[in-house]
Formats: structure tokens, sequence, C-alpha cells
């Protein structure tokens, strides 16, 4: 069964293995607007949870993707470079952002599963 989990700043971790497949929610994107741009790390650089690992910028604002895991990036979605929208329109399946091999599979303990994402979206009505 695939994890997912989420963060209170809106990304979220699909959990493949050993490797973590982060991105933006679709609450994320709905508040940024068409995207147009998004910055991905290097291949092999290491993350820190809760820094910054990408740049997503849409017509209303740039924003930082923070990692949720420590982590390496191990692969990045490079379609986005050409279709950054991809972020718009299917955020927690092909608008990915990149994968970290999972240096600290107890952080996962630290972030929201999907009812509890559920639940903390209401709370900002």
């Amino acid at each position: 069964m695939t994890q997912v989990r989420y963060t209170k700043d809106h990304e979220y971790v699909r959990v493949e293995g050993d490797v973590a497949v982060v991105g933006i929610s679709d609450y994320a994107q709905g508040q940024l607007g068409d995207v147009v741009f998004v910055e991905l790390p290097d291949i092999g650089k290491a993350v820190e949870k809760g820094k910054e690992a990408a740049v997503v910028e849409s017509v209303k604002a740039a924003s930082e993707v923070y990692a949720p895991l420590t982590g390496e990036v191990v692969e990045v979605n490079s379609e986005l470079e050409g279709a950054p929208g991809l972020v718009n329109e299917d955020p927690e399946g092909k608008g990915w952002f990149l994968k970290l091999k999972i240096s600290n599979p107890a952080e996962l303990d630290d972030l929201m599963n999907e009812h509890a994402y559920k639940s903390f979206l209401d709370t900002l009505g």
C-alpha cells in the first residue's frame, strides 16, 4: 500500500519503498494559481527536512518547496521544466517535483496522513 503524508506547508510525500516522491498538494497549487516556472534541485543533492528543496513560481507568487524528509535527491521531474502547468493539472500525480532516497524513515511519523491533512485544511477556512 502506498503511503502518502503531508506537511503543514502543503508538501506531500508518497512513499515507494525507500524512496519518497515529493510535490505540492492540490490545495497548494490552487492557492498559487497558474504555475509558470519550477526550479528543481540537482540529482545527488542532500536535502534536510524543513529546508528548501525546490522553488515554484506562479502568476501570483514565488514559493519555496520544503523537503518533508531528509534525504538525497535521486530523480527530478524534468517534464516540469517544459510543462510547469502539470503542477496545476495533476499535482499529486504527473506534477511531482523530486524523488528522495529517505535517510530517516522515522521522520514520516511527524507528517500528517490524508485524514489529518484534510482536517488541518478545514481549520484554514
